[in-house]
């Protein structure tokens, strides 16, 4: 069995300051949308729910994709190339499907109730479904939250692969 590629220092401490960046944009970002989302739903000034709701548009358009893909890239590159691995220990995997989920959720669910809310407050009306402005930076905070104590935690360790690469690698010295 080959060994995990192994990242140079340099680029893998330039990777992680880009992913930790990246993480802790992405999670500022969606504080951003729960507090202009909380803002528009509970103002009783049609101009500040006009204005909060643009202001959501704007991130969830130019900022919270590119942040998400920047973030999911650099992890995926950091475990591919260092000994943590994608698949040898149970919080990187759970990150990555967590990262994978609320991107796809950005993208398909989040981004689309923005648009709709700036679409219906645009045209007079009041801000649609409260629930569906806050419900999405909500649980995305959620996950970027338990995401952040997992990284730092690491709790669970290894996977069934990795406990089978880590004897594979204590056997291989021994039939050498």
């Amino acid at each position: 069995m080959k060994p995990n590629p192994k990242l140079s220092r340099p680029v893998r401490r330039a990777l992680l300051v880009a992913h930790v960046t990246a993480s802790a944009s992405w999670l500022g970002l969606t504080l951003g949308l729960l507090a202009l989302g909380i803002t528009a739903a509970v103002t009783g000034s049609a101009v500040t729910v006009e204005a909060s709701a643009r202001a959501m548009k704007l991130f969830a358009d130019w900022l919270l994709l590119p942040v998400a893909f920047l973030t999911l890239a650099s992890g995926l590159v950091l475990s591919l190339g260092t000994p943590w691995g994608l698949a040898r220990y149970r919080w990187v995997y759970t990150k990555f499907w967590l990262s994978l989920a609320t991107t796809a959720a950005t993208a398909f669910a989040l981004r689309p109730a923005v648009n709709s809310a700036v679409a219906a407050v645009a045209a007079g009306g009041p801000l649609p479904e409260t629930h569906d402005v806050l419900m999405g930076p909500s649980v995305s905070l959620s996950a970027y939250t338990f995401m952040t104590v997992i990284s730092v935690l690491k709790p669970w360790g290894l996977t069934r692969r990795g406990r089978r690469l880590r004897a594979s690698a204590r056997r291989a010295p021994e039939s050498v």
